[in-house]
């Protein structure tokens, strides 16, 4: 598609692009173009994907400077006494909103700025106890766990800190520190995870360009005072364009917040649709190079995905709780429920599970604060990992509580019962497998770096663009490549019955026998990633159910490493170590069981039935089933006119002073 050139100074704006027409492959360059390409430090994850399990970059467990400590603890037992004294997350889930009172004492508390230098004015906190931090305000109201997250994980302060120019950190981030929440906008009615179809554009006008777009699922939007917005520039012939990133003042003429949107679970949450018509903003405002757009989006959320499974990580210890003093004080049938073997297995998952997220957790983060690994892969499956498992957690205590799971807490309290809000909380969670990228996309995501050593010696060969040379070339790098790394691949630390022997000191559980089991499965995985890429070549991007499995086994063996290397750490320390090592054995047998199966399914499974019943679905032939019903939808089209123009709706923007 050709694109017109860049006006000058003194002509008018041009009318924004259509939405662009690309296909399945375009989309998956734009994407691709988007990854950070290099691995200029060593990674966990990356290398257990490979067969090669480093048990060295993560044992002895890292941990936080002892000023980084005090610091964040002190924090912490200020949010704390807020937390349970000013936050009423009754009240916010009643009245579907957080009390500006709230948002202010949040401000005053230094909140905004958890993530923000102190030189700026925030609190400078580790990326540790800024999740730390996250699970303890997000247990009283995810909602304003939400609301913070949004603004410090993902929103302005983040792509300012990583790519911001000094005078641009200056200009912003004080105000981000103290008083001005931030919301980050990307989705579109029509873009989801498919950024190449981006339609929203920014135009050069002389020293500024001239945004018109609709985005969608606006997080904060309702209620921000800036916004980072990513727009298409269009190409001249003295620029590449692409889609680039822009501070965007939530006041600036042409900008109408349309609609506050609902949602089942978060009814707190700030989430809008934000029109932009003609908004001039700044040349000065954009964050990086014209085209960096989605490399900031995506190098944002690196670190900035930690935050939802650390919430997460809270709701499993309230859940926890809640399932303890519930099963101690509900009898059935002489004995307390927990002590009925299908509810304790049910209480003993809540148990494990809650540890080894934690485990994940931290041990992602102090990575992360450290910076000596590359954490993209290990971000990526805690909050895959988080997120799943926080929604099954949730799931298994409305099933402990029974009827009461399901009942409200409001009409639990009216009839004269602790109000649990159980039901809530499972509402709440839902949102975090389809937030910051959902369950499919991640799974993707994680598997393309997860194959990435290979295609960088063997891409060409599969590649239908590449000439015969060039095959030939990536066939002698493959040969060399494969010749040295598949025998390593036969044996390993994992088949001597002394591996890991520090893992068992005296009067402990064993855990020794569960890295022997992650040693040897990271190399059956690897060798049945390689099997799959030889057996399907080219085909291999198609094959979403065969890569999600292969993703969750990965996620599995980090999980089980994690909560393994944050046992010992503990009893080293005396901290509840033998009751760690208890849960870190539970939650890897419950795991390894998991992984079993999941290794079955790789290759016995339903995947060619299922695409032959969605072709039949599609086609109609089944819609037949679909009779003796009757469809509660209500009018309208599937997806929303976005159509760039004046807004013909009111303005519910309400920023909070």
């Amino acid at each position: 598609m050709s694109a017109p050139s860049a006006p000058s100074a003194a002509s008018a704006p041009q009318e924004p692009q259509c939405r662009p027409t690309v296909s399945e492959r375009e989309a998956r360059q734009v994407a691709e173009a988007a990854r950070e390409q290099g691995w200029r430090k060593p990674s966990f994850a990356k290398e257990m994907f490979l067969g090669r399990f480093r048990l060295d970059l993560i044992h002895p467990h890292p941990l936080p400077a002892p000023e980084d400590v005090r610091r964040g603890e002190e924090f912490l037992a200020k949010l704390r006494a807020f937390s349970e004294t000013r936050i009423d997350g009754a009240l916010i889930e009643r009245e579907a909103r957080i009390p500006d009172e709230v948002i202010k004492g949040l401000k005053e508390l230094g909140a905004l700025g958890m993530k923000i230098d102190t030189k700026y004015g925030g609190l400078g906190l580790t990326q540790v106890y800024y999740n730390k931090a996250l699970a303890l305000v997000g247990s009283a109201s995810p909602a304003v766990g939400a609301l913070l997250s949004a603004h410090q994980s993902i929103g302005v302060p983040q792509p300012l800190k990583i790519f911001g120019t000094r005078e641009q950190k200056e200009a912003f981030l004080p105000r981000l520190a103290r008083t001005d929440i931030s919301a980050f906008l990307l989705t579109e009615p029509d873009v989801g995870s498919d950024p190449a179809r981006l339609a929203t554009t920014a135009v050069p006008d002389g020293d500024a360009y001239v945004l018109d777009g609709v985005k969608l699922w606006t997080t904060n939007g309702v209620v921000a005072d800036l916004l980072v917005v990513m727009a298409r520039v269009p190409r001249t012939a003295d620029s590449k364009g692409g889609i680039s990133a822009f501070v965007v003042e939530a006041d600036s003429p042409g900008i109408t917040v349309e609609n506050r949107n609902a949602f089942m679970g978060l009814r707190g949450l700030e989430n809008g649709v934000t029109r932009f018509h003609q908004v001039r903003v700044p040349a000065a405002n954009r964050i990086g190079p014209e085209g960096a757009g989605l490399k900031i989006a995506l190098t944002t959320l690196n670190t900035g995905r930690l935050s939802l499974p650390a919430m997460c990580a809270g709701a499993g210890k309230w859940c926890l709780k809640i399932a303890r003093e519930w099963s101690a004080a509900r009898e059935q049938w002489g004995k307390p429920v927990a002590r009925h073997e299908a509810v304790g297995a049910k209480i003993s998952f809540i148990a494990a599970t809650t540890f080894a997220l934690e485990a994940v957790v931290d041990l992602s983060s102090q990575m992360a604060d450290e910076d000596r690994n590359d954490i993209r892969i290990e971000a990526a499956l805690a909050k895959l990992f988080g997120s799943e498992m926080g929604c099954l957690m949730a799931d298994e205590l409305v099933q402990i509580r029974g009827g009461r799971g399901f009942e409200t807490a409001d009409s639990l309290a009216a009839r004269g019962e602790r109000a649990v809000p159980a039901e809530q909380m499972l509402r709440d969670l839902r949102i975090n497998r389809i937030f910051e990228g959902s369950t499919e996309i991640m799974h993707l995501l994680i598997a393309r770096e997860a194959v990435d050593a290979h295609l960088a010696v063997a891409g060409d060969i599969i590649d239908p663009d590449k000439s015969l040379s060039d095959k030939a070339k990536a066939g002698a790098r493959a040969g060399g490549f494969y010749a040295r790394w598949l025998p390593k691949l036969v044996a390993g630390p994992g088949q001597l019955p002394t591996s890991y022997a520090e893992f068992h000191p005296a009067g402990y559980r064993d855990l020794s026998p569960h890295l022997r089991y992650v040693e040897r499965t990271s190399r059956k995985l690897a060798r049945s990633t390689f099997y799959a890429m030889s057996r399907w070549q080219g085909r291999m991007e198609t094959k979403q159910g065969f890569l999600g499995r292969i993703v969750d086994i990965g996620a599995e063996l980090f999980a089980m490493s994690a909560a393994c290397v944050r046992a010992e750490l503990l009893r080293a320390n005396a901290d509840h170590g033998r009751e760690a090592y208890q849960l870190a054995d539970v939650f890897c047998r419950q795991s390894r069981l998991r992984v079993e199966e999941l290794f079955t399914r790789l290759w016995s499974n339903t995947d060619d039935l299922d695409r032959k019943v969605v072709d039949g679905v599609l086609a109609g032939t089944y819609q037949w089933l679909e009779e003796g019903i009757v469809d509660p939808s209500g009018e309208g089209p599937w997806i929303a006119d976005a159509a760039p123009g004046p807004s013909e709706r009111a303005d519910v923007h309400r920023p909070v002073p």
